[in-house]
């Protein structure tokens, strides 16, 4: 396990796994909601006990391309893929002061977060965990739901 203090392992046993996306949502400053992805989007994180992460979201329904290789996309494909998915992988940090996971970007979907920290105020309720953010454009919010074990 990556090196906690005791408190933050408190809080690290309880969000480590999988955890499925329920709603990503953005409140513009101007007071209105908008869903990046869709209101019904899906997506994944997972924490794992070494200290790494991962975050996937995309739109639901996705126009496939039209060959299956994706480096054989058109441009319109590859423009229209490009806004319709969201993710990085990196690690994480807990702050108690901030109530917040941090997550270090070492790579991911887009190019600028690369290097960059992630703070996220977390709130766990019961099977929910709901990551705050305020960005440039307003206030994000992602709940995820706790995944239930997939191994069949």
């Amino acid at each position: 396990m990556a090196a906690f203090t005791d408190e933050e392992k408190k809080i690290v046993d309880l969000i480590l796994g999988a955890w499925n996306l329920v709603e990503w949502s953005e409140r513009k400053n101007n007071g209105e909601n908008d869903y990046p992805l869709g209101a019904d989007a899906i997506g994944r994180i997972i924490y794992t006990e070494t200290g790494h992460m991962s975050a996937q979201l995309v739109r639901k329904r996705r126009e496939k391309f039209v060959s299956e290789d994706w480096r054989s996309a058109s441009s319109v494909e590859a423009a229209r893929a490009w806004k319709e998915c969201f993710g990085y992988f990196g690690t994480f940090l807990i702050d108690l002061a901030k109530h917040a996971v941090i997550h270090h970007v070492e790579g991911g979907w887009f190019p600028n977060l690369h290097g960059s920290e992630q703070v996220r105020v977390f709130q766990i309720e019961g099977t929910r965990l709901s990551l705050d953010a305020d960005t440039q454009w307003g206030k994000v919010r992602i709940i995820w739901e706790r995944t239930t074990l997939a191994i069949r």
